[in-house]
């Protein structure tokens, strides 16, 4: 994300001053759950649900790999210190960097996996199955996608269905959320979604629409993985994921995005 000033901060009372002029306020997303605001070099949280926000400013705590600063909080607003560098790449896009980075983003994750477990649980199985089971439903009942495309990717999906040993899972590990500084990583954004959850989950998000640097980011992480999990976890993912895209005015169906994943699975 491109700075858009610069301001000088103190604290002031437990909360944020800014001492100097901003040329402009960043929206870097907002939809009717949250929105995340760019002023200098502060991000701006804001979300409606605070459990996501308890989630994530503690998770940041227990991580063993580098995360935002927490410079403040009074809900419903987190304020957190920009981090240094660029994201590791978007979906739909070429990544700017280099497989050295994408190395260097694997043995963060396998950094984070092999930390303590955070104490509070993730999704079970049956969630996530019976999840993927009423979207793929929803899919094919609106007509969004065609119902042999569902069908085909519902299968591939299954071999991510199995019992997994858990581990810290950051749990939305979207290349956006990876920063780096050349080929070192400089931290790692948004932890709401983090808990104990499957280890290839993290690695098949953090590759998502760019399948030309798994081997790079398997080489990081160091360990044999089953691709037909990713693959699952792609499918997975792709498909549980649109109908939230789609209501909250995103776009799936651009190049490189989830509609193209599950038609790659074809």
């Amino acid at each position: 994300m491109a700075a858009v000033g610069q301001a000088r901060c103190r604290p002031v009372g437990g909360h944020l001053a800014m001492m100097a002029d901003v040329d402009e306020v960043e929206v870097v997303v907002a939809h009717n759950e949250r929105a995340t605001l760019r002023v200098g070099d502060v991000f701006l949280k804001v979300d409606a649900d605070q459990t996501r926000t308890d989630v994530e400013v503690e998770a940041m705590a227990l991580a063993p790999i580098p995360t935002p600063e927490v410079l403040w909080r009074k809900p419903p607003v987190l304020a957190l210190a920009a981090l240094p560098g660029t994201a590791l790449g978007r979906l739909g896009e070429p990544s700017p960097a280099s497989p050295a980075a994408w190395v260097a983003a694997g043995a963060a994750v396998r950094m984070l996996h092999e930390a303590p477990l955070p104490p509070w649980p993730g999704r079970s199985l049956d969630e996530l199955a019976s999840r993927l089971d009423g979207e793929c439903e929803w899919l094919v009942t609106t007509g969004v996608l065609a119902p042999d495309l569902v069908t085909r990717n519902r299968q591939v999906a299954e071999a991510a269905l199995r019992p997994w040993t858990p581990v810290f899972m950051h749990g939305d590990l979207q290349i956006t959320h990876v920063f780096v500084d050349g080929d070192e990583i400089t931290g790692v954004l948004d932890w709401s979604e983090a808990a104990q959850g499957d280890a290839l989950y993290d690695l098949a998000v953090l590759t998502l629409g760019h399948e030309e640097h798994l081997g790079d980011v398997v080489a990081g992480y160091g360990t044999d993985v089953d691709l037909d999990v990713i693959h699952g976890w792609w499918s997975w993912r792709s498909l549980v994921a649109a109908r939230w895209l789609v209501e909250h005015g995103f776009d799936p169906s651009m190049p490189g995005c989830e509609f193209d994943v599950l038609r790659s699975r074809m």
